[in-house]
């Protein structure tokens, strides 16, 4: 069986190579194909990898290249994991964020929808490349922003594919900490978009321990949300709604207290990011070097490996158990598109992720809910088609952003600084 890895020259490739392993008995691998356009860094990546499979005694073959047609051809699984345009295009972002007063983060406001006009062209040649080479095979989308990413693969591919993000299964493993519990215990009533969700109760083993759950919340507030300013505003509202956040939450309900702390850092999270990847692709060539290095933690992604894998062990397994992931509404969120993309409990067979009815969702996050998805539809659109009056109108629904006639340079600006990069049609 084989399993292709784009992005395969991402940092992040180790953690995952690493998860592998524990996985063997319910995904039996033959192949693992990383590709990647960067040649230096696929081929230490790659040279990582190899290395950790023959520590484990080879029980798959690591292959690199630079074609995609070659990489995807006859894979079970595809794990797109791509940053187009580099760190450099994260940093930039983040940059005209603050150039224009507004959080410039990578997967919500503005930061997010340019890297979504960026990523959703890229990410359809991969699942049509597919659809040709390996129409059966299931993709796995970390790619962010997730939600909009999945959300462009429902609406324009046929190839059977799942958003994933670590933010849930960080959240179950919180839990499986605090009270003890198995991970396979804890289901979790967590309703939202991408980036955007709410966790309203939890049961382990069949009862419920929300009471207990929320306090753990409540207790992990100040680990998650480290500034003084943000975790208080994230505290207030979470004890009103007696709900857990998703942490990007933060980015709404504490706009002004993240947006004064992003002014304030001598560096971009990007340009971390920067300075934390050349350490380890540093670390990643030295010849001893023959597993997954810790200094891998300080790049984030805790148990991307682990909800990678749960998740592909379930399909090719049919274990029909319930895990969180990001995939096609059809009808499980009530007042939403059938094919709209949401993050939900869902049931994870061989046909791939079925998203479990919820109760509609009530008034204090209802709104914000819509008005996001909204936004994360128009996007969509206007990355598929380079319509700049619906990439207007996206950036109008997202309440992140300014006001009318500064959303117009705020979109001009995106597009000028992304020309390299998204449909050409929003040029002509």
């Amino acid at each position: 069986m084989k399993l292709a890895v784009i992005g395969g020259g991402s940092s992040y490739t180790p953690e995952l190579v690493d998860g592998l392993f524990q996985r063997l008995e319910t995904i039996p691998l033959t192949e693992v194909w990383l590709m990647d356009p960067d040649k230096e860094r696929l081929s230490i990546t790659a040279g990582l990898s190899q290395r950790m499979a023959a520590a484990h005694g080879n029980p798959f073959t690591v292959h690199s290249t630079t074609d995609l047609d070659e990489a995807v051809t006859d894979a079970a699984y595809v794990v797109t994991q791509l940053r187009v345009g580099g760190c450099q295009a994260r940093i930039n972002d983040e940059k005209l964020g603050l150039r224009h007063g507004i959080v410039g983060q990578e997967t919500t406001g503005v930061g997010g929808f340019a890297c979504a006009l960026r990523t959703i062209p890229r990410i359809l040649d991969i699942a049509h490349g597919m659809e040709r080479l390996a129409p059966r095979g299931t993709l796995v989308n970390f790619t962010n922003p997730s939600g909009i990413v999945t959300e462009a693969l429902i609406k324009h591919s046929s190839i059977r594919s799942v958003g994933l993000c670590n933010v849930p299964i960080g959240m179950i493993m919180d839990i499986v900490e605090g009270l003890g519990c198995a991970m396979e215990e804890v289901e979790l009533d967590y309703v939202g978009l991408n980036h955007l969700a709410w966790v309203r109760g939890c049961a382990i083993a069949g009862q419920d321990r929300w009471d207990e759950v929320f306090q753990r919340f409540l207790e992990l507030a100040p680990q998650e949300w480290e500034q003084e300013a943000v975790c208080a505003n994230m505290v207030e509202a979470m004890k009103s709604l007696n709900m857990g956040f998703n942490p990007y939450l933060q980015y709404f309900y504490a706009t002004d207290a993240v947006l004064e702390h992003i002014k304030n850092k001598p560096k971009t999270r990007g340009e971390e990011v920067v300075e934390i990847e050349n350490s380890l692709f540093e670390k990643y060539q030295q010849e001893e070097l023959k597993e997954k290095p810790p200094e891998l933690s300080k790049r984030g992604g805790a148990h991307y490996s682990t909800a990678a894998f749960h998740l592909i062990s379930a399909i090719e397994t049919d274990a029909k158990n319930h895990q969180v992931v990001c995939c096609r509404n059809n009808g499980a969120i009530p007042g939403f598109d059938d094919d709209a993309a949401v993050e939900v409990t869902a049931e994870i067979s061989s046909e791939g992720a079925r998203a479990l009815p919820q109760h509609p969702p009530e008034p204090p996050i209802r709104g914000l809910m819509q008005f996001i998805k909204s936004y994360e539809t128009l996007t969509v659109e206007a990355a598929v088609t380079g319509d700049r009056e619906c990439a207007f109108q996206a950036l109008l629904n997202n309440p992140l952003l300014p006001d009318a006639t500064a959303c117009r340079d705020v979109l001009n600006d995106v597009l000028e600084v992304n020309k390299a990069h998204v449909a050409e049609a929003f040029f002509g």
